[in-house]
């Protein structure tokens, strides 16, 4: 009776790993997009983690849809927005998120670092039990804010390099006699879809369906939040509002976008030293260490001293 208990218990818990494992492959092949204003489609991929919890967050949302996380909700969706994941997770599944990360994942955390240290005999590393236990959970519950961090911060890059381009383009459009919206919409239909590509789409459509064109433009500043785009769309909007010629702001601002971009580079530029100093101390310089007395450490050893 026992062996058919285990036999059973056995091929039950098969069945479990290979279903978990079935679900976890057919998200990863998953793939979200979301719809540009102009109907098409770009790819917006969330972290597999986060796809692999998100079919649960609506036993969470109604809790975090409260109007006490209203100011959390339009802070994070704010961030969403500038990142371009608005429509692929709401402010409440990403709140959602944050809680079902390390409550599902922490314990196959701790799991794994009992079963690592039921193998040693160290007494340093049996005392450190608690505190590598409670890491990984720590960092379950911040990885989705580091994540959206990051993403805003590489779509603010993004933004940043194409700028100075797309302000040349519109310049040399404007000053060959096309006006503001023709030159805007003949370079973002010739370019490929970029960050900055998608926010002038959006802008474009909202004029289209009757916004004017200060209006269309204030909301892309404060959608991307960017110091940049801000600075030009402030200057566009004030040649609009005085009346001067839209081409000479254009080629002002995009001559200080490069300036700009060439001030960041070098600002880089100076930090690299900085940067690499850890990894050359911690890495370079003992495998140089090695490489030159490793030889002479081992034929001393040889002969015995």
């Amino acid at each position: 009776m026992s062996l058919i208990i285990r036999w059973t218990s056995v091929l039950l818990w098969s069945i479990a790993a290979g279903g978990l494992a079935w679900y976890g492959m057919s998200v990863a092949r998953q793939i979200s997009y979301v719809t540009l204003a102009d109907g098409r489609q770009e790819v917006r991929m969330l972290p597999w983690l986060m796809r692999l919890l998100l079919p649960l967050t609506p036993n969470l949302n109604p809790f975090f849809s409260k109007i006490t996380f209203k100011p959390m909700r339009d802070k994070i969706n704010r961030k969403l927005v500038s990142a371009g994941y608005d429509g692929v997770v709401t402010p409440a599944e990403f709140l959602s998120l944050k809680i079902l990360m390390p409550v599902f994942m922490g314990p196959l955390w701790v799991v794994m670092i009992k079963m690592a240290l039921s193998t040693t005999s160290n007494a340093l590393l049996l005392k450190l039990d608690f505190p590598l236990s409670l890491i990984g959970p720590a960092l379950l519950l911040i990885y989705p804010d580091q994540w959206l961090r990051y993403t805003l911060q590489q779509r603010h890059s993004q933004i940043q390099r194409s700028l100075p381009f797309v302000l040349d383009l519109l310049t040399l459009s404007v000053e060959a006699g096309m006006d503001f919206m023709t030159a805007l919409q003949r370079n973002i239909g010739e370019r490929k879809v970029d960050a900055l590509g998608e926010e002038l789409i959006r802008v474009i459509r909202q004029i289209q369906l009757g916004k004017s064109r200060r209006e269309a433009l204030r909301d892309m500043s404060a959608r991307v939040n960017l110091p940049d785009l801000r600075a030009v769309v402030g200057a566009l909007v004030q040649a609009d509002e005085l009346g001067v010629s839209i081409g000479s702001i254009l080629r002002i601002q995009a001559d200080q976008m490069r300036q700009r971009r060439f001030e960041r580079a070098e600002r880089l530029a100076n930090e690299a030293p900085v940067k690499m100093l850890f990894p050359l101390m911690m890495f370079i310089f003992p495998a140089v260490f090695l490489v030159l007395m490793g030889p002479i450490v081992v034929r001393l050893i040889a002969q015995g001293f």
